[in-house]
């Protein structure tokens, strides 16, 4: 009976130490706060849980700064493994590896998702439910998603000491983090419309958007439909990922009404939707002045 004592003492000891010497990295918090939108759009659409996708996104990435998340914006460590795109090559396990290299931070959460979902290796665990974070954690050391024995354990850690587990029950708002001293991240990622954006701040250009959010300036200033040097106004939307053909299915009977200082360019901004396609859907040219008032389709 001593014995079991002692033994369950030292337990709680050792697991005492080893959480006061966990304290919160503001790397990591920065890094959740910029993609948690990301991780939850995924959770929606392929039922993957947001605290997970999160956790491995700021363990393989180094919190983004690693060199495979700066040079491929590659968050997540996946090998290239029959991959057509670009490629880039780092020591992992063996010495010089080919791993996926992506244009931008949203496609690599989207390659992640598809990556678990269409491999029959992950099969199992997409039969656990959402909120089981340390299932999640355990099935993906099991299944070979990473060599280091503690990765579910690390995985765990990083979700409890910065309560990700909410994400995947919707009790957390989206509360934008203020990074001090020469952070990266200073936008919050917004998704919206199978899409993500960011609001553009006082003397953003799409060239210091893109450095941080690892997307091609030029790509950006053209999914926004604008000149790569427009300077962006305070509050303006800017989409990271092309511009869809119309507004999600919940607008088909929701006309948008035309409001004060509004043009078809900011309403196709603020929901997502290509300008060409805009005008089509209306049956207007692109000569038109629109009026305060006029009712426009947005799908």
């Amino acid at each position: 009976m001593k014995r079991v004592f002692l033994i369950s003492l030292l337990v709680v000891v050792c697991t005492f130490s080893m959480n006061a010497q966990m304290k919160k990295n503001q790397q990591f918090q920065q890094y959740f706060d910029s993609y948690k939108e990301m991780a939850i759009e995924q959770m929606r659409r392929y039922h993957i849980p947001a605290s997970i996708t999160l956790a491995q996104g700021v363990l393989e990435s180094g919190a983004g700064r690693s060199e495979l998340a700066i040079r491929g914006n590659n968050h997540f460590g996946i090998k290239c493994n029959g991959w057509t795109g670009r490629k880039t090559y780092h020591d992992d396990d063996e010495n010089n590896e080919c791993f996926r290299a992506y244009k931008s931070v949203a496609e690599s959460y989207e390659d992640h998702s598809k990556f678990l979902v269409s491999s029959s290796r992950y099969s199992s665990l997409f039969k656990l439910k959402q909120t089981d974070y340390k299932g999640w954690a355990y099935g993906l050391k099991s299944c070979g998603y990473a060599t280091n024995p503690r990765y579910a354990i690390q995985l765990i850690d990083i979700i409890q000491l910065y309560q990700l587990y909410e994400y995947d029950e919707g009790k957390r708002g989206g509360s934008q983090y203020q990074p001090t001293g020469g952070s990266v991240f200073t936008h919050r990622v917004y998704a919206f419309n199978k899409n993500y954006y960011v609001i553009a701040k006082a003397g953003d250009t799409y060239r210091s958007i893109g450095e941080e959010m690892g997307v091609s300036y030029k790509k950006l200033a053209k999914y926004n439909e604008n000149d790569r040097d427009a300077r962006l106004e305070e509050g303006e939307f800017v989409w990271l990922q092309k511009k869809r053909r119309n507004a999600p299915k919940e607008y088909k009977h929701r006309p948008h009404v035309v409001q004060p200082g509004e043009s078809m360019y900011t309403i196709s901004q603020r929901y997502g939707i290509r300008l060409k396609r805009l005008y089509k859907m209306n049956d207007l040219s692109p000569y038109y002045q629109i009026q305060v008032g006029d009712r426009l389709r947005i799908r």
